[in-house]
């Protein structure tokens, strides 16, 4: 708090006698004195002068004190500063109305000297307080600008990093499509030639990486199309047995060894409202990764579930299960522990989530308690019947 000698009181009073004694009192603590003889010349004064306390009167002629308050409390330039009322009367309803047209205070006549100062001297303290307030309130407001400010370039820079990758990843994708086309048909028509048993076993390597190479090629393509919101979904009624039934006709073309799943069919085989190839996708890319994952002599079980307005499609498999770390960063594209468990680098699982979230659906992923993990693809939309 600032040294006495820089604060300026205020003292209405159309009495002389009064503000003698008072100006007395507070020119012995150093304060800068002021005086007004009635509501009109006080009103004029603080127009041109900025107090830090008023010390008003409350009866005066033409205009009582109570009157002066109100102006001073109606005007943006002098609402906050304190007054502390000078009365004769000490009845509870003078003070209440003093204290509802805004005073801080009140002293009664005769005035003690130690209580006007500690009166004063606290109403000052109390304003310089709400003052320093308000300045750190300013500062703090004007960090937030500046902060938001930075956030929201930050986020546009994000933005624009992620629809880079996202161009890239479409690019890339393309790219490698259409050279890889040519290669599988080249190996096709090489297949018919006549070859010896060692050149037919590079071919079938051949053969095989190119399939993978397109098939990452189209998931790299449909994770970019649904980041950005670009894949428009067909939605139509389709039975979910039938999505799991064509996922394992698919899979069985691609020479995938099926013989190790076991299909749960729905009894009343509910109907959803969905994108069946999408969702015949994912279900082919979690059985791809549970069967990879699982000991060759041990079982994946895929089952379709209905009840409580909900349709799922739970994947069990008896492998390692996942990791701590991969049960972490299940979602993130390229992020360790995808669908793969706990070898596994991929896409896998974020284009899984991604096609889930299209559907507003959801996808939980656990441990199961003895081993393996379960993979679950949640339909909350009430099925069709």
């Amino acid at each position: 708090m600032k040294p006495n000698k820089d604060y300026k009181i205020l003292i209405v009073d159309d009495v002389s006698k009064n503000i003698q004694i008072l100006g007395n009192i507070l020119s012995q603590e150093d304060y800068q004195i002021a005086w007004a003889q009635s509501g009109e010349e006080a009103l004029s004064i603080v127009t041109v002068q900025e107090f830090h306390l008023i010390l008003l009167d409350i009866m005066m002629p033409e205009m009582d004190g109570y009157e002066v308050c109100k102006r001073l409390k109606s005007s943006p330039v002098t609402s906050d500063i304190p007054v502390i009322f000078l009365t004769a009367k000490a009845d509870m309803d003078s003070i209440i109305k003093g204290f509802d047209i805004g005073g801080q205070d009140y002293i009664t006549k005769p005035f003690n000297a130690k209580e006007l100062l500690a009166r004063v001297h606290t109403h000052i303290l109390i304003r310089e307080q709400q003052r320093a307030l308000e300045r750190v309130n300013e500062t703090l407001e004007e960090k937030v600008r500046e902060r938001t400010e930075q956030l929201n370039e930050a986020n546009k820079m994000l933005n624009q990093l992620d629809k880079t990758k996202s161009e890239f990843l479409s690019i890339i994708s393309h790219e490698l499509k259409t050279p890889l086309s040519g290669i599988i048909g080249l190996t096709h028509l090489l297949n018919q030639t006549d070859m010896g048993e060692e050149q037919k076993q590079y071919l079938e390597y051949l053969q095989t990486v190119s399939k993978r190479l397109v098939k990452f090629s189209d998931l790299a393509l449909l994770i970019t199309s649904l980041k950005v919101n670009k894949y428009e979904l067909d939605l139509l009624p389709v039975s979910a047995n039938h999505i799991v039934e064509s996922a394992l006709v698919e899979m069985e073309d691609d020479n995938v060894d099926i013989s190790r799943i076991v299909f749960e069919r729905n009894i009343s085989d509910p109907l959803i409202m969905a994108e069946s190839e999408l969702i015949r996708k994912a279900i082919i890319m979690i059985l791809d990764n549970a069967l990879r994952f699982s000991l060759d002599e041990t079982f994946v079980n895929v089952a379709v579930v209905s009840g409580d307005g909900q349709v799922s499609f739970v994947v069990v498999d008896e492998g390692k299960g996942f990791s701590d770390e991969a049960l972490e960063r299940l979602f993130q594209v390229f992020g360790t522990g995808d669908v793969a468990h706990q070898e596994g680098k991929g896409l896998s699982l974020s284009a899984v989530k991604l096609i889930m979230d299209a559907h507003s659906g959801k996808v939980e992923v656990k441990n199961r308690e003895k081993k393996g993990a379960e993979v679950k693809l949640i339909f909350y939309s009430k099925p069709v019947f």
